[in-house]
């Protein structure tokens, strides 16, 4: 069966500030050593599985100048550009109305654009495993994490140990679960029963269709219209008064939670979803000292820090379990126990009708 993906690039990266921007946020920028953004990153691991010609990139539409930069030998016409933020129920909607204007069926795989994966030969085989359970009947197909701690900042997903797919590497979903407290997600971890919710979903056009159909009826006659409308001289204006009326709203609460035949594939491929800046811990070298250091640094007795520096000398002494960002216009300073604030501060400035800064 024909393969297509979509990609959501449309966040705002907020916990990434301040080299994240309102106009570069962090799925453009480069946060690892080969000097590759996250979205090439996304789109490089996908071509092996999906033709470049059936990638799709849904993205809010002051971001298509960079998707354009970043993906030069993209088709123009798979640039799908959200009017506004309509979270990722919304988006798939989107994105499966343009795919299924170019494909009566295909088999459809939806991932972030943001997060990174250090295994990519594990990644791709996991997918041709999924795309296997996808293709069949009407199964919706969801990658999840093998946990390695107990996070408390992700989704889990229940799944079912003695019911596992024809296919043997796929299990049925019991069922989504929201962040849970410490003490929940340390039972979830020795039960062996729960994967993180990473976000990857894969389905046939018609199955994600029917789904919207049945369970999102605020959605559905939108999403026709838009596909109606698709390559016609009302096109924009369709588009921006369906999806302004679209609820904001996650596929999970939209469908998964209703959904019968969902089966996960366990994946342990070194996936990270980037989520502050705390991870470069975790994606990029450590020095002796424990710190992550890139740019123009120089650091005594200084320990176990995360220090983004651009051409202006940092210079650090004595410092500790300290993240310091430096750009052109905004230092950031934070202990590295209080970066999930960043956002906070970001409220704050705002508050100060400092929105240059944002």
């Amino acid at each position: 069966m024909k393969k297509t993906a979509l990609i959501m690039a449309g966040g705002r990266g907020e916990r990434f500030w301040p080299r994240s921007r309102k106009k570069l946020p962090k799925q453009f920028l480069s946060l690892t050593d080969d000097g590759k953004t996250m979205l090439q990153l996304t789109v490089e691991r996908l071509l092996p599985i999906v033709d470049l010609e059936d990638i799709f990139i849904a993205t809010n539409k002051d971001y298509y100048p960079l998707v354009m930069e970043q993906l030069p030998k993209l088709p123009p016409r798979n640039i799908i550009c959200e009017p506004m933020g309509r979270n990722t129920a919304p988006c798939i909607a989107l994105g499966a109305a343009h795919i299924s204007k170019k494909y009566e069926e295909a088999l459809m795989l939806v991932l972030p654009s943001d997060h990174l994966i250090k295994l990519t030969d594990i990644f791709q085989e996991t997918l041709r495993d999924a795309c296997l359970v996808a293709e069949q009947d009407d199964n919706i197909v969801t990658v999840g994490i093998k946990p390695q701690y107990p996070e408390t900042g992700y989704g889990y997903i229940k799944f079912l140990k003695d019911k596992r797919h024809e296919e043997g590497k796929a299990y049925k979903v019991d069922r989504f679960v929201e962040k849970p407290d410490l003490e929940r997600a340390r039972e979830y971890l020795a039960s062996g029963e729960y994967l993180w919710n990473s976000g990857m979903f894969l389905w046939k056009l018609s199955t994600i269709l029917s789904k919207f159909k049945d369970y999102m009826p605020e959605i559905y006659p939108g999403l026709e219209k838009i596909r109606a409308s698709i390559g016609g001289a009302e096109e924009k204006e369709v588009l921006e008064s369906c999806f302004l009326a679209f609820p904001s709203i996650s596929v999970d609460y939209g469908i998964m939670e209703k959904a019968e035949n969902i089966y996960t594939l366990p994946g342990d491929f070194g996936w990270d979803d980037v989520g502050s800046w705390l991870a470069l811990e975790r994606v990029k070298s450590l020095n002796d000292d424990g710190n992550v250091v890139d740019g123009n640094v120089v650091t005594i007795n200084s320990r176990d820090c995360i220090i983004q520096a651009g051409d202006k000398l940092i210079a650090a002494v004595g410092l500790e379990n300290t993240v310091i960002v430096d750009t052109e216009d905004a230092t950031l300073i934070c202990n590295k126990e209080k970066t999930a604030d960043i956002k906070k501060l970001l409220e704050e400035i705002k508050n100060k009708g400092m929105d240059q800064y944002v």
